[in-house]
């Protein structure tokens, strides 16, 4: 599997606008391939919309993008409020849990971690040992490392009812002495923090 992540920054003041619209070309979309969640960010890089697909492989991928744009009515209707655009590929951790439709939030935390060259796999040796610890207090969205876009980085998105919650559960967490799962000194050299809420037609929300 693959997870495509893409990031669409907007002009301020068009966020409703632009899930309105995105929210009803989608049936169109989904002919083809489900989406497996659309957030929006509330605290960090503001008026952006994060959407996220899942494919079996990069053929896949190509397959299904070609046959939805040969539908009418998509892509949305969006390009006028679009100021800039990221898109990035990523693989997921063994851990990682399939990105199935659940509510599990409203409140997602999206945490992206620039590694130094080489250290991902440790990482992952690392998390593997104790994720299940720290997923007693609350569930993991996604655990991937990147394949395409930005390199060398690891993104972990967990859910939290609001942001209290979020502050008794790290603190929680971090009491057990299990969490966080630490890396030698030296092997992240960039960390970056969102908060998302999800679109009404998120299936993960």
């Amino acid at each position: 599997m693959i997870i495509e992540m893409r990031t669409y920054t907007l002009r301020p003041g068009t966020l409703a606008e632009v899930e309105k619209r995105f929210g009803a070309a989608l049936p169109v979309r989904e002919k083809h391939s489900k989406l497996a969640a659309f957030w929006h960010t509330e605290v960090g890089p503001l008026n952006q919309i994060i959407h996220v697909w899942a494919y079996d492989s990069l053929e896949h991928r190509a397959a299904v993008r070609a046959a939805a744009m040969k539908e009418e009515g998509w892509p949305p209707a969006t390009s006028e409020f679009i100021t800039g655009m990221q898109n990035e590929v990523f693989l997921p951790a063994p851990f990682s849990p399939p990105l199935a439709p659940r509510q599990v939030g409203p409140l997602f935390e999206i945490r992206q971690y620039t590694l130094i060259p080489g250290a991902i796999p440790g990482l992952i040796e690392r998390w593997s040992e104790k994720i299940e610890g720290r997923q007693k207090f609350s569930p993991l969205v996604g655990g991937w490392y990147s394949e395409f876009g930005a390199l060398n980085k690891w993104v972990h998105i967990w859910a939290y009812k609001d942001a209290n919650e979020r502050v008794s559960v790290r603190a929680a967490a971090a009491a057990t002495g299990n969490w966080p799962a630490r890396n030698p000194p030296g092997v992240v050299v960039k960390q970056e923090n969102a908060f998302v809420l999800p679109a009404s037609f998120s299936p993960i929300r």
